[in-house]
């Protein structure tokens, strides 16, 4: 049918985005900068996709499928975006920036007359046009707006823990929501790509925030008070009554938030809440707390999964009493071991004074109705280790 570019040959990339490219029919080619990883993709012809749910298990094969090391065939790489139909990326928000310059290089490159459909599939709120304004640092205008669609997305689902010598083989979450834009193909006056796993849409932002507030801040809740209650897994942690009383005030603040900004109804929100806190109980996952919680810088900063609703609902004068709390568990969670980020916040919280940490770590504006409120606990987690 086509060929699709996928940056990222982790968990997500080749167990979800990887699954549904080549259920559409592409031929894809996942771009990595690691070695091994790209070496054991070229090195073997398929590889498995188990989702799992208290059903059972579905077993699905995955073939069709080159990889590329961007780092030491950039050239190649770049080739192959110039002729490709599709670059989807799963990589962390934070290195959208490292994989710019090649995708300007290939729309640079570009002789074909369809345009480049570009989706960043990353759990953060318009991925894709972060990307976009990394790629304008490297490209003309005019070449970007004429060889490319930019389609932000939203993506949802749980890629537990792997077990050992998994190889390239995927356990995955039986349960998925790919939500894409439409809009902007229609702008463009193209047809967007025939992907039947993507749900496309004209408004992107309620669900977006929807599941960024509900699935990323309730499973990150869970993952800090079960970590301080040393927990192992995010279900354990959920069968503990107190754990699971925090997880539901939180996401009933912010329900209220997506309730009063969206217009999705009490009930349907309620719904939706009690789906998430079901699928995230679930054992089969045997989902780990640390894994969840990695990453507490990006999941403190503004935009993200705590301080995104809190700081919406302080300027709403609405509650957000129970997100407070889980930002608190959020800044005890240091020094986590294979979690660099986990270190760099120690040593922020103990090298800093309680208005940098909270400046630097937010990205709040002192006079911000959540700033003092957040001040508060980022002073409380201090003190405990002095």
């Amino acid at each position: 049918m086509g060929k699709a570019i996928h940056f990222g040959g982790g968990n997500i990339g080749r167990g979800f985005v990887g699954e549904f490219l080549h259920e559409a029919g592409y031929e894809v080619v996942f771009v990595d900068v690691v070695d091994d990883l790209i070496t054991s993709i070229q090195n073997t012809p398929s590889y498995e996709i188990t989702e799992i749910s208290e059903d059972g298990e579905k077993t699905k094969k995955i073939t069709n499928y080159r990889a590329l090391n961007s780092k030491s065939h950039e050239a190649d790489v770049v080739q192959e975006i110039a002729t490709a139909d599709i670059v989807t990326c799963a990589v962390g928000p934070r290195v959208l920036q490292f994989i710019a310059p090649v995708i300007a290089k290939g729309l640079e490159s570009r002789n074909v007359p369809t345009p480049l459909t570009v989706i960043a599939c990353e759990n953060a709120i318009n991925a894709t046009d972060t990307l976009r304004g990394h790629i304008e640092k490297k490209a003309k205008p005019e070449i970007i707006n004429e060889r490319a669609v930019f389609a932000n997305c939203a993506i949802d689902r749980i890629v537990p823990n792997q077990p050992p010598n998994n190889g390239l083989n995927v356990r995955i979450e039986k349960y998925w929501e790919w939500v894409v834009e439409q809009t902007p193909f229609k702008e463009k006056g193209v047809a967007h790509p025939d992907v039947s796993a993507i749900h496309w849409v004209d408004k992107l932002d309620p669900y977006i925030e929807r599941k960024l507030f509900t699935v990323n801040t309730g499973h990150a809740t869970t993952a800090y008070y079960g970590h301080l209650a040393g927990k192992k897994t995010i279900a354990d942690a959920l069968h503990d009554p107190k754990i699971r009383e925090n997880v539901h005030k939180v996401l009933d603040e912010t329900a209220s938030l997506i309730i009063n900004k969206h217009g999705i109804s009490e009930q349907e929100q309620k719904e939706y809440v009690d789906k998430i806190i079901s699928r995230i109980s679930n054992p089969y996952l045997e989902d780990g707390v640390e894994r969840v919680g990695r990453a507490p810088l990006r999941k403190l900063s503004r935009n993200e999964r705590f301080i995104g609703p809190a700081s919406q609902l302080a300027e709403r004068g609405l509650k957000f009493d129970a997100l407070l709390g889980a930002i608190e568990q959020a800044l005890r969670f240091q020094n986590v071991e294979g979690d660099e980020e986990s270190k760099e916040l120690a040593k922020i919280l103990k090298e800093k004074t309680a208005e940098e940490a909270t400046s630097e770590l937010t990205e709040l504006e002192k006079d911000h109705p959540l700033y003092s409120h957040v001040l508060e606990r980022v002073r409380t987690v201090q003190q405990e280790s002095k």
